[in-house]
């Protein structure tokens, strides 16, 4: 009689669980090194393999267009040549970034001669949901791969044949390097049930980290018994203060918002000094004409619009909370510094903030009263990135407080441990 294997009964998705389970136990001891050379492997295979991966993105792509897709989001699924040898080229990154594990956070000999360290350890299973971007594919993979973590990907059915073939890279990579391939799965199952079931797999799944629209993360976050790092929106502002050089205030809007507008750095909201209004719209309105932009904007705003070439929408309350992802922006004026930060207390999804100014006195007061997970004086939003902190690839952007916030890099995908070594202590 033939015994049934412990995994006969169960489902896909908790098969696929249980299989993390225990790859993410064969890796969390693994030095450096070995994880290192299946990272390199796994950016020579993307190079090698491009053709492949190209070609079933191609269908994705049909696919959307096929469906009338919006032109951002289609930019978003679709992978070419350059933008797969950008991939191994981060996947390199990673390789290259110190290794978090084993790293001791603090220590000291306790009073009573015991030596306490508390060391960072892998989270686990780290579950990926995830929508039509393929690229984060590959990030998280190696971001959870070299911080000692096995990782369960679940992408949107728009990229099932970018993701499926860019997995079956990952996982031939990765075990022909010697390390469990099952460190690399998407979850099976392109139905809700799916989802919701990788959303209950508690005590399997260490932690899901959702990327993607609010609508996402809000399931995800609502509808999970599994821990959620909640990565935001980005409802980000520029704000133009008083005293400001006007030429950079335009580039650095400018970059914030058209630089790549699909994208949850990128600027949403223009709030500007009515000091300075006069000055600056009027040449911020023909720059962002010539760059494409939409302008959805309040009264004050258009009443200097009159002899540009901006296109102006009035704007609703609405287009204060909405992440546009897309070649437009909400613009108001502002009586003062306080009155942008009370918009952007109100409004904000808590992301990124930026003030334009030559005050130190102001930079100092818009960073110390907004509280957001990045505030940048004098620079673009789009600034707020894993890759340009040096973090290497970012898994996302958490918006939240707890764990981790801002730019995840490889020591936000561990937790702690603490190991208390005497010498015959008792208490």
């Amino acid at each position: 009689m033939t015994s049934l294997s412990p995994y006969d009964n169960l489902s896909p998705v908790t098969r696929a669980a249980y299989r993390s389970k225990s790859a993410s136990a064969d890796i969390a001891p693994l030095p450096r090194a070995a994880k290192d050379d299946a990272l390199l492997a796994i950016a020579d295979a993307l190079e090698v393999r491009t053709h492949e991966i190209v070609t079933a993105n191609a269908e994705d792509v049909e696919r959307a267009r096929q469906a009338g897709t919006g032109d951002t989001v289609i930019d978003r699924l679709t992978l070419n040549p350059e933008r797969v040898r950008a991939m191994a080229a981060d996947v390199r990154d990673v390789a290259a970034l110190p290794d978090p594990v084993g790293e001791v956070v603090r220590g000291s000999t306790l009073p009573n001669g015991i030596d306490l360290r508390q060391v960072r350890v892998p989270l686990g299973v780290v579950g990926i949901i995830y929508e039509a971007r393929p690229n984060v594919t590959v990030d998280a993979t190696a971001l959870c791969l070299k911080s000692g973590n096995a990782v369960l990907l679940r992408g949107s059915s728009s990229a099932i044949a970018s993701n499926t073939a860019l997995v079956r890279v990952l996982r031939d990579a990765v075990g022909g390097a010697g390390l469990p391939a099952d460190a690399v799965q998407l979850v099976p199952g392109e139905g809700r049930e799916a989802v919701r079931e990788l959303m209950r797999a508690r005590g399997l799944v260490d932690v899901l980290i959702p990327r993607g629209g609010a609508s996402l993360i809000r399931t995800v976050v609502e509808g999970s018994t599994v821990p959620v790092i909640e990565t935001g929106t980005g409802n980000c502002h520029v704000y133009i203060d008083a005293e400001t050089d006007l030429d950079m205030a335009v580039d650095i809007l400018i970059n914030s918002k058209a630089q790549r507008p699909s994208v949850c750095n990128s600027a949403e909201t223009l709030l500007v000094h009515q000091d300075i209004a006069a000055e600056f719209l009027p040449r911020a309105l023909n720059a962002l004409a010539e760059a494409g932009v939409t302008v959805h904007a309040d009264e004050r705003v258009t009443a200097y619009a009159g002899g540009t070439k901006a296109t102006i929408v009035p704007a609703t309350a609405d287009d204060w909370e909405t992440e546009y992802l897309s070649y437009d922006i909400a613009a108001a004026v502002v009586d003062s510094l306080d009155s942008a930060v009370a918009h952007i207390r109100l409004w904000s999804s808590g992301h990124t903030e930026a003030i334009v100014t030559t005050s130190q006195a102001a930079a100092r007061r818009f960073t110390q009263l907004v509280d957001s997970t990045t505030v940048a004086v004098n620079a673009s939003t789009r600034f707020t990135d894993g890759g340009q902190f040096g973090f290497g690839a970012e898994i996302g952007i958490s918006t939240q407080k707890l764990h981790a916030r801002g730019p995840m890099g490889l020591p936000e995908l561990t937790s702690t441990k603490y190991i208390v070594t005497g010498d015959g202590h008792t208490r």
